[in-house]
């Protein structure tokens, strides 16, 4: 089959992710094999093809966004037919007997792995994925808009809860990319009033249209002090500016796997006052299963935008440049040269 693969770690625009030929991948015992239909465009594809994150796996195929459907099972699966339509995330298997893992903490596994980064992921025809790790999907979504959810979706809503943010709470949000459009309807859809700040226009609009109170330029402070705020964009100078628009107790969650170097920070006016910086690391198969659920009763949508998948490459350097307001998604058409 052909494939995207990471052939070497680096700038998009110098062609760091490349079509090559690949095998269809063989599930193991435990192991669901996919027929790709739709894979979200995620920042840490980015991340992974731009040498950001360090190689796992090298020349891997990136993708944990991935709607499709069953097409072939391992000899111990019982629970999942062929034919049936599927999610495949950003976590792919943990150990199950860690002691994070047996405390509900499965996301801070340290034997860990993930889709995309150390097993082969969507950007392809074909994937596999433990049964274990794979999800079911409500039927009355289509693939292209379910597939962000399964990643900046599910992570949007882990940070939600990292960020404390009471009831009816003031949330702000850093970057208003995949990952904060779907939260900020979370968010709205149980009570809170939402500021944005952002770089782009076109995602500042966006963020009003979906009912925002306020959209302003990132480094802008909000009109009102925040009770959370999420750092979705991957910005470490960002950090001071989001912890001095809290008010006194607030929380600072910071959502991405990567994070650009962090100034310091100044304890009075940053940092005082119980403010807390927590960061957000993966998600649990209960934070999937709760944000599925949560989505498809409060109609939580992606703003997507289409690329065949033969257009993998150009979908990533639009993202790196912010050419596009909410998310990307391949479709199923096969890449090349």
């Amino acid at each position: 089959m052909r494939a995207w693969s990471v052939v070497r770690p680096g700038p998009v625009e110098d062609g760091s992710l490349r079509p090559v030929t690949k095998p269809v991948p063989v599930p193991g015992d435990d192991e669901l094999l996919v027929r790709v239909r739709a894979c979200g465009v995620c920042r840490t594809d980015l991340h992974v093809a731009e040498g950001d994150l360090p190689v796992h796996r090298v020349g891997v195929t990136p993708g944990h966004e991935v709607v499709g459907v069953v097409a072939g099972a391992g000899a111990a699966v019982t629970d999942f037919a062929t034919g049936e339509r599927v999610g495949v995330a950003w976590l792919r298997r943990t150990c199950g007997s860690c002691a994070c893992c047996v405390r509900g903490a499965e996301n801070l596994c340290p034997s860990s792995r993930y889709t995309g980064w150390d097993a082969d992921g969507g950007y392809a025809p074909y994937t596999t994925v433990p049964a274990a790790f794979a999800h079911r999907l409500p039927g009355e979504v289509d693939d292209v808009a379910l597939a962000p959810l399964l990643c900046a979706g599910i992570i949007g809503f882990r940070a939600l809860r990292r960020a404390a943010l009471p009831p009816r709470g003031r949330l702000g949000l850093y970057g208003f990319g995949g990952s904060a459009h779907l939260c900020a309807q979370v968010a709205l859809a149980e009570g809170a009033t939402v500021h944005v700040m952002t770089r782009g226009a076109a995602a500042r609009r966006l963020a009003l249209e979906l009912g925002v109170a306020s959209a302003q330029d990132a480094y802008a402070m909000p009109p009102e002090p925040l009770d959370s705020a999420i750092l979705f964009a991957p910005a470490g100078e960002l950090v001071p500016v989001a912890l001095r628009a809290l008010d006194r107790g607030g929380t600072l969650a910071i959502a991405g796997i990567h994070l650009g170097d962090t100034p310091p920070l100044h304890y009075e006016t940053e940092l005082f006052y119980e403010k807390q910086l927590r960061s957000v690391t993966s998600n649990t198969r209960e934070d999937a299963r709760e944000f599925l659920a949560l989505a498809a009763r409060h109609g939580v949508r992606a703003t997507t935008h289409a690329y065949p998948m033969a257009r993998a490459a150009q979908a990533l350097a639009d993202l790196a440049a912010g050419r596009f307001d909410g998310a990307a998604v391949l479709v199923d058409q096969p890449c090349t040269t």
